[in-house]
């Protein structure tokens, strides 16, 4: 099993506190810590405007400038956004941007891509907010394009959604058929299609019972269109909340209770509640227990999330000490 890492980027009320001069050096040195030690395959960052569980005016740094940033202080982990939202940004630009940060990693680029879903920032950026049908045909429509600039360098599409004729895309990326692409989300009757027809990653539910169904559809369209389930690497994304002592995971997730209480007091109890319920959530022996039975059903890559990773890297040390290394 690997592991990635989420860099605290503001979007979850990760950076609060924290002066915004400070901001770049905080994300840097948690960047630099996974890039220099051996656990952590990749790194990631969402692609959000807008804080949850509510809009604030905390800080929430943008996804692909980030990825710029890692990639030129970085020399090993892979670099990920899980995920970028298509309809944010012209298909075509996109993969430009995706090439360009390629190259300046050196080939360790990976293109989180789903179909979106935060209506606040949509409507407030101007983008509307397209039924459901209407973002997935997005979301299709925009991996054909990008595919077709990473493997042919140019790309011509006419489509329902997006139009390109003739977009250059030189140089190619580094890495073969341009950056890996992880396609997120668990809808049964698209997401997954499209997932199965494009996809080297994929990231939904990661709890057992939703994860193994998942799976199970996931292979279905794999045997309808003709591709191998096995060639796909199902992965996860797990909030993380450890302690040596089941009081010490008690302490932790009181402190993280207290830290949203300071920006978002009404939504704090239920986001503390999202926390305290996930399957990583315990002492190193019972969250190498569920790792296990999740790896049993297929679950390849875990993607942890850490909420006091900006202010204490103690969960960090700790899980890569006794978890981790357990699956090493």
């Amino acid at each position: 099993m690997r592991f990635g890492l989420f860099i605290p980027q503001g979007w979850r009320q990760d950076l609060t506190g924290i002066d915004a001069a400070d901001h770049w050096s905080t994300m840097n040195g948690l960047v630099q810590h996974a890039d220099t030690g051996g656990t952590f395959d990749s790194v990631w960052v969402y692609d959000h405007f807008h804080t949850v569980p509510e809009p604030t005016h905390e800080a929430t740094h943008e996804a692909w400038s980030l990825m710029a940033a890692f990639a030129a202080t970085t020399s090993r982990v892979k670099l990920g956004q899980m995920c970028t939202c298509m309809s944010y940004r012209n298909p075509a630009y996109l993969a430009k941007v995706a090439t360009t940060v390629d190259i300046i990693s050196a080939g360790r680029t990976q293109m989180g891509i789903g179909a979106g879903w935060y209506e606040h920032e949509w409507l407030a950026y101007g983008y509307g907010f397209p039924r459901a049908g209407e973002r997935l045909g997005m979301l299709d429509e925009g991996v054909q394009i990008m595919r077709q600039m990473w493997t042919e360098g140019s790309a011509t599409f006419s489509g329902k959604h997006y139009t390109v004729d003739g977009a250059l895309n030189y140089p190619l990326p580094l890495q073969d058929g341009g950056p890996p692409l992880w396609i997120a989300g668990g809808g049964e009757k698209k997401t997954l299609k499209i997932a199965a027809k494009y996809a080297q990653y994929t990231n939904f539910d990661g709890t057992p019972e939703t994860f193994a169904q998942k799976s199970t559809i996931l292979a279905d369209h794999c045997s309808a269109v003709g591709r191998d389930f096995a060639a796909i690497t199902r992965s996860a994304n797990y909030n993380v909340v450890i302690g040596e002592t089941e009081k010490d995971v008690a302490d932790r997730l009181a402190w993280i209770g207290e830290h949203y209480a300071r920006t978002v007091p009404s939504k704090a109890a239920a986001a503390l509640e999202q926390l305290r319920t996930g399957p990583l959530v315990g002492t190193p022996e019972q969250i190498v227990d569920r790792l296990q039975e999740l790896e049993a059903l297929g679950m390849d890559y875990a993607i942890t999330y850490f909420a006091e990773a900006a202010y204490d890297r103690s969960g960090i040390e700790l899980f890569e000490q006794t978890v981790a290394s357990a699956f090493a």
